[in-house]
């Protein structure tokens, strides 16, 4: 069964971690994902919905080809209520304030997924 958000589809991508639509006003996660402690998912909602919330558009956490997880944000061309700026801003501040969180993420998938080891702090 796949998902699909304008420019985010999902099915068999295990990439794709979180998705939040603010169009929609619904809430997806990946359900290879739902075996993670149940604090650490609904976090994960938090941030997801707080961000459409604020922001408009649709926001997905993803997985990149090294294991950090990132923020994806898009939105429809007809969303004039949607800023580009404050979009990024407000990313970086979710990636800042929850560094920890993506982190072991994406440890956690560094490990499973690709058979990487985990990234060791400095």
């Amino acid at each position: 069964m796949a998902m699909s958000d304008k420019n985010v589809t999902i099915g068999e991508d295990n990439s794709i971690f979180a998705v939040a639509n603010s169009y929609t006003q619904k809430y997806y996660l990946n359900p290879i994902y739902k075996g993670l402690p149940e604090d650490i998912l609904e976090e994960v909602q938090k941030i997801c919905v707080a961000f459409v919330e604020e922001c408009g558009g649709i926001l997905a956490l993803r997985f990149a080809e090294d294991g950090l997880l990132t923020l994806n944000s898009t939105h429809d061309e007809s969303d004039y209520y949607y800023d580009d700026i404050s979009a990024g801003l407000i990313s970086r501040r979710i990636e800042r304030e929850n560094e920890e969180l993506f982190e072991a993420l994406g440890n956690y998938y560094r490990v499973k997924y690709l058979d990487l080891p985990p990234i060791e702090e400095e």
